[in-house]
């Protein structure tokens, strides 16, 4: 199945966007939460501790467990007012489609695997370092079982001025980082998960979404397995409309083992993470001619420094050398949930304002496009 990605694209151009030419702006998906979200979490659980000082003098030095009633109800409350806070801060920044940060998201597997029936967990696993995944296996057939984003796009959509992206892990990842104890190998699995991925996204276009971006970061270290991948998108937007723009994160890999296969998949855009490795993977995408929407990485989400905006502009440039700016979108390399939250508001901030002065400058002239096929639907 092909899909038209100029016939999603327009839908997110503001109405007071300043210039004729128009670049779409956007982030990945995850945002460093609030610190007063992680103390509210850590409380709901029964796990916040203080220290001594915070009490009165009479009190021995040392922590102690805060018994308070923080309930269900309060969790949520906390939750909501972050995906306000989040979702304001987004469009103060200037972006043309925003996303809530997933404030409501622990980790892109642990999440969904708590909301599909056939999952279990057993514990973290340490995967590097210091750090632990609290990796789920599969121990029955997986399952529809509830909603698992309709909520968090409903209540972001309603509070947003600007048009929300969903991020939602695909199912290959969900598939490749989890024990598999029932499937006879992870195709298998992976085809399974991709028909609830198709019942979840067919249930966020009713709920009125229109950016849908399936994450797919297990690809970029297991690139022989592009064609599970492209099967499964197939399976994910199998009836979904073309005024509903889909598109695929990868993250930071061996493009040249994936590319030109991925121009087969189902997808109106395909996001890449070239910033952090400083465009040096760029010519991969210039051997082929580049039939999806580019959306590409112009700041550099592993490092807590917020790029000059005239160095964001040079990077906005690059990729003018895949396609041309109406085919065109921006966005940070990968999440931005490491990042200290003022560095990664800086980071979208002098984004927008590097994409506003890429626009102006095409309007005038000023910049020189090199020679890019055109689209055979343009």
């Amino acid at each position: 199945m092909t899909r038209n990605p100029a016939a999603n694209r327009e839908q997110f151009r503001p109405a007071d966007h300043p210039n004729e030419h128009f670049i779409l702006s956007t982030v990945v998906g995850s945002y460093p939460k609030p610190k007063w979200l992680n103390r509210a979490r850590d409380l709901y659980h029964g796990e916040l501790e203080v220290s001594a000082a915070d009490r009165a003098s009479d009190e021995p030095r040392g922590s102690f467990d805060i018994d308070v009633d923080f309930d269900e109800e309060n969790w949520q409350e906390a939750k909501d007012d972050a995906s306000r806070l989040i979702t304001d801060e987004h469009e103060r920044a200037g972006l043309d489609a925003i996303v809530d940060g997933e404030m409501r998201r622990n980790e892109m597997v642990e999440y969904f695997a708590h909301r599909i029936a056939g999952y279990e967990f057993h514990g973290p696993v340490k995967v590097w370092g210091h750090n632990y995944f609290d990796k789920p296996s599969v121990v029955d057939e997986v399952e529809y079982d509830e909603t698992w984003l309709v909520d968090e796009f409903a209540f972001t959509d309603d509070v947003a001025q600007r048009p929300v992206k969903v991020p939602i892990t695909g199912p290959y990842t969900l598939a490749n980082w989890s024990f598999n104890e029932h499937y006879d190998d992870d195709a298998e699995l992976s085809y399974a998960l991709a028909e609830l991925v198709n019942t979840e996204v067919e249930k966020l276009v009713e709920a009125g979404a229109r950016y849908v971006q399936i994450d797919e970061p297990a690809l970029a270290t297991t690139p022989d397995d592009h064609a599970i991948v492209g099967e499964c998108l197939e399976h994910i937007t199998d009836g979904i409309p073309e005024d509903v723009r889909i598109g695929l994160h990868v993250c930071y890999g061996d493009y040249s083992r994936i590319y030109p296969e991925i121009l087969d998949f189902p997808i109106d855009e395909f996001d890449v993470e070239l910033c952090n490795g400083d465009y040096d993977q760029i010519d991969v995408f210039t051997e082929h001619e580049f039939t999806a929407d580019l959306a590409l990485g112009v700041v550099d989400a592993h490092v807590a420094e917020v790029e000059p905006v005239e160095d964001i502009v040079e990077n906005i440039k690059r990729g003018f050398e895949v396609v041309p700016p109406e085919r065109l979108t921006v966005s940070p390399d990968c999440g931005l949930k490491l990042l200290p939250r003022e560095v990664a508001y800086g980071k979208m901030e002098n984004m927008v304002t590097a994409t506003r002065q890429v626009e102006a400058a095409l309007d005038d002239g000023d910049i020189d496009l090199p020679r890019v096929a055109a689209r055979a639907d343009d």
